[in-house]
């Protein structure tokens, strides 16, 4: 009974009979966030937020911590994978004219505005000299900031100059933006299903429509296990 639940939900769905595979990323994307937030959450519990213990923890999670190397690849590993399917997500809704539905566009670009920011924030977190010296550089780009923008540097690094507080800050908002962009993907998706996804023809595909489960949920489960698939290779070597 709970699996024709399930299955009822999906058939509530309909989409376009034509849509292709390149409207797979995102579900893609989907399970990247899911994936990202666990193998975040696994690590954020053996993390050190001090610029003297920070790169010594990440360096303590890969070597002692039982499967921590596998959280730590698959998380970085996982990143890379994300912005690879959102650049190819981005890229379709601009060939196939995915920005003509407002709302699920500029949804879509808020998210991906805070993607971009929470990547950076975790780019920042092993402490090594390329963190450092990247959040140096972005940070000091907000002096350009007219009247305020000495300010709100000072203000970000919690001091002035880049220290510990400014990592535990960065700290923070790399543990909860992610939630943020879970409660704005909810509504991109419901977005997404009022106004009616975009096709290829670029047709109003209110006109021939089919259930999700099975002709795309295929489609979807065989994608998802391609990309986990590429993840598995590149961490095994």
């Amino acid at each position: 009974m709970p699996n024709q639940h399930t299955l009822l939900l999906f058939n509530l769905l309909p989409v376009g009979s034509n849509i292709s595979t390149w409207w797979n990323f995102g579900s893609m994307l989907l399970t990247c966030s899911a994936l990202q937030i666990m193998t975040g959450f696994f690590l954020a519990i053996h993390y050190t937020a001090n610029i003297n213990l920070a790169f010594s923890s990440i360096i303590h999670i890969t070597r002692d911590v039982p499967y921590g190397w596998i959280m730590q690849n698959t998380h970085a590993i996982g990143a890379s994978m994300f912005f690879i399917c959102i650049y190819i997500h981005i890229a379709r809704g601009l060939y196939y004219g995915s920005y003509l539905n407002k709302n699920v566009w500029l949804s879509g670009v808020t998210l991906l505005a805070i993607l971009m920011a929470t990547a950076f924030f975790g780019y920042v977190l092993p402490w090594g000299q390329m963190s450092f010296w990247a959040a140096t550089v972005i940070t000091n780009l907000l002096t350009a900031v007219p009247y305020i923008g000495t300010t709100l540097t000072t203000w970000l690094w919690g001091g002035f100059s880049i220290n510990d507080p400014t990592l535990t800050r960065f700290f923070a908002l790399h543990f909860i933006l992610p939630f943020i962009i879970v409660s704005l993907s909810s509504i991109h998706i419901m977005l997404l299903h009022t106004e009616g996804s975009s096709n290829p023809l670029g047709t109003n595909s209110d006109i021939d429509k089919i259930p999700f489960h099975p002709y795309h949920s295929y489609k979807d489960t065989l994608m998802l296990t391609l990309m986990l698939t590429t993840m598995f290779i590149i961490m095994s070597f």
